[in-house]
């Protein structure tokens, strides 16, 4: 089997992988009104196997889904907004994940999977938050009213993104010498099959 066929196979399962996992968070959905988006580990993974190309990709996947399954309340409000919101948002993800890798990998794998598990939940929410304030701020503005907040900011902070945002980082840390190993495993059989 040709390289170019394994990255073709190995894409499409962590595509899978990423449509189950964010189709699971809407199912289960542990945090009330917005998920917690679990399928940002595999998205890292896939960056760092597969390259910063494969890591917007999955990114992109992931935001179609959302937009598909969780998005009803912003497209309501703004479909445009919400579409660019969710599509950036997991796109620019993957993608800053994988050139984050990309740019400490020879010098350190532990180091690059770190730092690239870190970077994928901050764009994520850092763009989900842009998108707020350039699409939704009105909506935003009456949410934060309703909820009792005086600073719709606060409101965004410690409501649409406060335990998310934290569970997603510890998740992604947590989880970093097992992303390690699982790179280093893919990237071993990748080197084997060359030889």
């Amino acid at each position: 089997m040709s390289n170019t066929t394994k990255k073709i196979v190995g894409l499409g399962l962590f595509t899978a992988i990423v449509v189950v996992l964010q189709v699971l968070a809407v199912v289960i959905r542990p945090t009330g009104v917005f998920n917690i988006s679990l399928v940002l580990v595999p998205i890292v993974v896939g960056a760092a196997m597969y390259g910063y190309k494969a890591g917007a990709w999955l990114g992109f996947v992931f935001g179609v889904v959302v937009l598909i399954t969780d998005a009803q309340a912003f497209l309501a409000v703004n479909i445009p907004g919400t579409i660019i919101t969710c599509i950036l948002k997991g796109a620019l993800a993957g993608l800053a994940s994988g050139l984050v890798y990309l740019a400490i990998e020879k010098k350190n794998r532990i180091v690059a999977v770190f730092l690239s598990a870190i970077v994928c939940p901050i764009v994520n929410t850092g763009v989900f938050l842009l998108g707020c304030m350039i699409f939704f701020m009105d909506t935003i503005n009456a949410w934060s009213a309703a909820s009792g907040y005086e600073n719709a900011g606060a409101y965004m902070i410690l409501s649409l993104v406060g335990v998310n945002f934290l569970i997603e980082m510890a998740v992604n840390i947590v989880l970093s010498s097992v992303i390690v190993k699982i790179i280093s495993i893919g990237k071993g059989k990748q080197a084997a099959s060359e030889n």
